[in-house]
């Protein structure tokens, strides 16, 4: 691909000069979308370029880039890179999993009241299509204590389902559920569990094989600072021969591309399907939102998901005093082991989030509003030295 003419800059915690055109003083929605580094648009740019010059013979490009993501996303979730389908988000991860595991009718499906919809709508659907009951459980214990939170999961595994969906991290309140505990009790009562993982990765340390989940799903546009239009699907290595796949396509056979390239004869409909995650990478895909994603995770790795969580909270840690001081109540657990890189808060007594929302983004502070909360949501370029004066003084201007 044609290099750009850019000096290199090293990424640093703190440091936000790779992305010198971002205007809020503070960016504090990472939760939802992250703005691409100038690593991820020169990624895009060169990748424009090889389909630019060479039409589709940058395809080799593309397919180097596909390999190289997906070694380090098996990296970044500590599993082998063949367990690993780079899908369009994760929604398209948790239709996958909810439409091709091999249900019998009656069967049982947790989920969570209060979780994003993307990792309910998909189980409701399947519900409809298959004869499954789902049971909604409250994500209510969980705030009260992790062992409250998962007595009550206990209760439910005693009636026999035979899958639990969670995210990882709760969208709304920045908790991070006890995944590694939630999966060796699904393990103990014979079910499964599916993680949404959207809003840990790139921010919250998670190890898909030692916390012993069974699928995992994430999107790059979050926490992986990528764009739109590409995610992840982590599925166990044992668990891929019972999935009934309903979403494959031509590129989920054993050498795809070789009635293309290899001349005449290869063209036949008689091929089985692959028996690997990468089943579900059944048809083509968006390269430009694959380099994107590739690029920032070089970023990640470098810097270290633990390192960035710290950060994050770091920034957090000084910050919640100040939402304190002027009235908000906060949602950030006591408990260290249940924090993310989120935390928000309640408005004070007659405050709305709504005009609390455009008040502070009118002052250079982006934060999100989900279901009434502020919601405020530090990366690694996040620079609390610089900042926090900037979002009190912001606070300040919008209460009054």
């Amino acid at each position: 691909m044609p290099e750009l003419d850019r000096p290199a800059v090293a990424a640093r915690l703190g440091d936000r000069s790779l992305f010198p055109d971002l205007v809020p003083a503070a960016y504090l929605n990472h939760a939802g979308v992250s703005p691409p580094s100038l690593p991820v648009r020169d990624a895009v740019a060169e990748m424009l370029g090889a389909y630019a010059a060479r039409g589709p013979r940058a395809f080799t490009t593309a397919l180097n880039v596909r390999g190289r993501l997906r070694e380090k996303l098996a990296r970044l979730l500590g599993v082998r890179p063949e367990d690993v389908a780079l899908t369009t988000g994760t929604t398209h991860g948790v239709q996958a999993i909810a439409l091709s595991f091999p249900w019998r009718p009656g069967d049982r499906v947790v989920v969570f009241d209060g979780e994003f919809p993307a990792n309910v709508t998909p189980w409701q659907r399947a519900a409809e299509l298959f004869g499954l009951e789902l049971d909604f459980l409250p994500l209510a214990p969980f705030h009260e204590s992790a062992e409250a939170g998962l007595h009550a999961v206990e209760e439910a595994l005693r009636r026999g389902p035979r899958l639990v969906a969670v995210s990882a991290v709760q969208f709304r309140t920045g908790l991070a559920m006890p995944i590694g505990a939630m999966a060796a009790l699904c393990a103990r009562h014979g079910a499964q569990i599916f993680v949404d993982a959207v809003q840990a990765l790139g921010a919250v340390p998670f190890d898909a094989a030692s916390l012993g989940v069974d699928y995992a799903a994430g999107g790059g546009h979050k926490w992986l600072m990528g764009v739109e239009g590409v995610g992840l699907l982590y599925i166990r290595p044992d668990r891929v021969a019972a999935l009934r796949p309903a979403l494959a396509g031509w590129l989920s056979h054993p050498d795809p591309v070789a009635f293309l390239t290899g001349g005449a004869g290869h063209l036949r409909y008689d091929r089985p399907i692959r028996r690997e995650a990468s089943l579900f990478e059944a048809g083509s895909a968006s390269a430009l939102s694959r380099a994107a994603l590739d690029a920032s995770l070089g970023i990640l790795l470098d810097l270290g998901v633990a390192e960035i969580h710290a950060h994050a909270n770091r920034y957090l840690d000084r910050l919640e005093p100040l939402l304190l001081d002027r009235g908000f109540s906060s949602h950030r657990t006591r408990d260290a082991s249940g924090r993310s890189c989120i935390l928000s808060a309640t408005p004070p007594p007659g405050s709305d989030a709504r005009r609390m929302h455009e008040a502070l983004s009118h002052a250079g502070v982006t934060v999100a509003i989900p279901d009434g909360l502020v919601r405020f949501a530090p990366h690694w370029p996040n620079d609390a030295d610089r900042e926090i004066e900037v979002v009190a003084g912001a606070l300040d201007a919008a209460l009054r």
